[in-house]
């Protein structure tokens, strides 16, 4: 048979592997040889309607057959078809040629058994004319057994299309039916795998919908392209294609992927015909074997309307499909009308609480509480910086609250200015109605938010004048001072750090430097009312008087106030803080001095370049004792070998003068040992000491010179040590 694509016609019949039952009794002579008759007359009406009945030669059924031609063979007397018993010997050769081959039909033998009669008839020697008409009548049984078993398996084969259309009929789940597909079209055309692929528009290609007698994973999961291999060339082509071994056949396109999947099911021989809705390719279905195999055209006729059944499967459920979505959209439309009224008078809640919270004063999470509970979902505002840009400024422009993913984006502005926006989240079908309800709303917020910021305008001026006065002393009356930080939610009793703030470089013109300033003058107002302290601009920059947060030190403040007003100016911003400070009621100088303090570190980060940064004078080491408004020698010292002097005075060690010794020794063991007096393991052990208490980097240059200066000072500050 060739392998070129096969186009199926004709009644659609397949072979069936599966043997019929016998008879249970052998009919008598004449029975049989009236279902012959039977058989041959339906093999004669039916001859057109079956194009090869598996046998050689060809038989015309309107065509009168002459006595010569085998219909009819003379009783030859001279043998006898019984023994002694009385037994039928059917397969004697001397037997009535009819009544041999009626017999083989009456019992359903194979095919094989029919060459019996003649090979016996030569063995013993017949005449030729006897084997001749045994011939004839081997034909014609052989003729009348394959039309029996076609019609069986059309019968079969009918019974499967019915109770597949019968399944169509009562359609609840397309993968039900199109697996009873798969599976029917397996069992009767007897092959080792059934599979069927639909095509996915959307990626071009197409996948594997339904497998039966699939054992192997990826083949499972295979996606073929158009055109790519022999399902892919059936969809591109809409012709069923047939091949006996696949990987020998150079029709298809082989791609690693796809011959990959079919070399690990094993697959052969492939059978492939279109799914066809009207005149577009939906799907391809298939039928294989693990072992070279020719399909015959019946077969590919059947696979054709199994085929065809599960196209109408696919455009049912999906008329289905159209249908319960129509009723949906139906059933949603209903549903809107009833909620219009719902939605005006939903605006007219909000329209009510709205005006109340401005009345009562209420506050931005007020109103996003507000319309969150009409508009039943969630409502937050956001800042500027914090909402979607290009969402933000599409609503500004157009004045209307816009879409942004499954979101709705209202604009807060004033005038020209973006004050933030109220976002709707996971509430992509938003009304009208409902929409105007939102954008109501940002509007009051926007106004909210103007009167907040006035009043916290008014509330930065106060603090940046009691802030002034601390640095200026212009207070001296403790009670006074506590009682104006008290309304300020400030506790001049805690430990604070003064921090001086600067922005980094020029503006870029003489108009922007005042805005910049403005910019961070806020901003550190801000960040001194939410950590409940002081700002005030100062000295073309601004200083803060934070509290100082257990655990926390002078140095860590400054760089996250540096990182905090940076990010809130969009602009680099550098912080030199002072040491922490106390009893600022009692001592309002040490306000002023430490602001010189802070404000000599914000210089000196300067001079070294690191702009953006934040540092308190201890991080300069010994440098720390110049930019130190006090001075403090004796912090200094307790800071850089305090815990060597600790461990002496606790143990009665030497450690403290064996680093004297140590350095002035050139950082050598064996000198310092002969300036000590002691062994060399003596000194390693105490220098080891040191480098635990210490910690291990104390011998790099930079400690090294801090260690050494901080000897020198403790040395000329103690007593008895001069």
């Amino acid at each position: 048979m060739s392998r070129d694509h096969v186009q199926p016609t004709g009644d659609l019949a397949a072979g069936d592997r599966r043997r019929p039952p016998a008879p249970a009794a052998v009919p008598t002579t004449g029975a049989v040889r009236g279902a012959a008759a039977g058989a041959v007359g339906g093999a004669a009406s039916e001859a057109s309607a079956s194009s090869d009945v598996g046998v050689e030669g060809e038989y015309d059924a309107g065509e009168v057959v002459p006595s010569d031609a085998g219909l009819e063979v003379p009783h030859d007397t001279d043998s006898e078809s019984h023994d002694d018993s009385g037994v039928e010997a059917p397969y004697d050769a001397g037997a009535d040629a009819e009544a041999v081959y009626l017999e083989l039909l009456a019992r359903g033998a194979a095919a094989e058994a029919y060459e019996q009669p003649v090979l016996l008839a030569r063995a013993s020697g017949r005449p030729t004319d006897r084997i001749a008409a045994l011939e004839r009548a081997k034909l014609l049984a052989l003729r009348v057994r394959s039309e029996l078993e076609g019609r069986r398996r059309r019968e079969a084969e009918l019974s499967a299309l019915f109770e597949t259309a019968h399944d169509l009929a009562g359609l609840r789940d397309l993968d039900a039916v199109l697996r009873a597909i798969v599976q029917r079209a397996r069992s009767l055309l007897g092959t080792d795998v059934a599979y069927l692929s639909l095509n996915d528009p959307a990626r071009g290609d197409t996948y594997m919908r339904v497998t039966e007698g699939s054992v192997a994973a990826r083949f499972q999961q295979l996606r073929l392209g158009m055109g790519e291999g022999l399902g892919g060339l059936v969809a591109q082509t809409a012709r069923p294609y047939v091949t006996d071994d696949y990987f020998k056949d150079e029709r298809f396109r082989h791609t690693r992927t796809i011959d990959a999947g079919v070399h690990d099911e094993g697959l052969v021989a492939i059978l492939g015909v279109p799914l066809m809705l009207g005149p577009h390719v939906i799907g391809v279905l298939f039928a294989a074997d693990r072992r070279a195999r020719v399909f015959e055209r019946e077969q590919i006729a059947l696979l054709g309307s199994f085929a065809a059944l599960a196209a109408a499967a696919i455009d049912t459920a999906n008329l289905l499909a159209e249908t319960r979505a129509a009723v949906a959209g139906l059933e949603e439309a209903n549903e809107i009308i009833r909620d219009r009224s719902a939605a005006v008078e939903r605006a007219s809640d909000v329209h009510d609480r709205l005006a109340e919270l401005v009345l009562r004063g209420g506050g931005v999470h007020d109103v996003s509480a507000a319309v969150a509970q009409v508009l039943d979902g969630a409502v937050e505002f956001a800042e500027a910086t914090a909402a979607p840009a290009e969402a933000l400024e599409a609503s500004r422009a157009e004045g209307h609250a816009v879409r942004h993913a499954s979101d709705w984006i209202a604009a807060v502005a004033a005038g020209g200015e973006l004050l933030g926006a109220l976002v709707l989240r996971g509430h992509p079908g938003l009304d009208p109605v409902d929409q105007r309800t939102l954008e109501r709303a940002a509007m009051v917020t926007s106004l909210l938010l103007l009167a907040r910021r006035s009043a916290a305008e008014a509330e930065q001026r106060v603090r940046g004048e009691l802030l002034d006065d601390l640095l200026d002393g212009r207070d001296r009356d403790p009670r006074l001072l506590r009682e104006r930080a008290t309304r300020l939610h400030a506790d001049l009793d805690a430990t604070h750090v003064v921090l001086a703030a600067r922005l980094d470089g020029p503006a870029a013109d003489a108009e922007e430097e005042p805005a910049a300033r403005r910019r961070l003058w806020s901003a550190s107002s801000h960040l001194a009312a939410t950590r409940q302290g002081l700002a005030a601009a100062r000295d073309g920059g601004t200083v803060l008087l934070l509290p100082l947060v257990t655990g926390d030190s002078a140095t860590d403040m400054a760089r996250r106030t540096a990182r905090h007003l940076g990010s809130a100016v969009h602009q680099s911003v550098t912080v030199g803080a002072s040491a922490p400070v106390t009893d600022l009621t009692t001592h309002p100088d040490s306000v002023a001095a430490a602001y010189e303090e802070g404000r000599r570190c914000l210089d000196a980060l300067h001079l070294l370049g690191r702009h953006g940064d934040g540092a308190a004078a201890e991080d300069f080491g010994f440098l720390g004792l110049l930019l130190a408004g006090d001075r403090d020698v004796g912090g200094f010292v307790d800071r850089t070998v305090g815990p060597v002097v600790a461990y002496d005075e606790r143990r009665g060690t030497e450690l403290l003068r064996t680093l004297e010794a140590y350095f002035g020794c050139g950082m050598s063991p064996a000198r310092t040992k002969d300036a000590l007096h002691v062994h060399v393991n003596t000194v390693a052990q105490r220098l080891e000491r040191v480098g635990r208490l210490l910690g291990e980097d104390w011998q790099t240059p930079a400690r090294a010179l801090e260690i050494q200066l901080a000897l020198r000072l403790h040395r000329l500050t103690a007593p008895g040590r001069h």
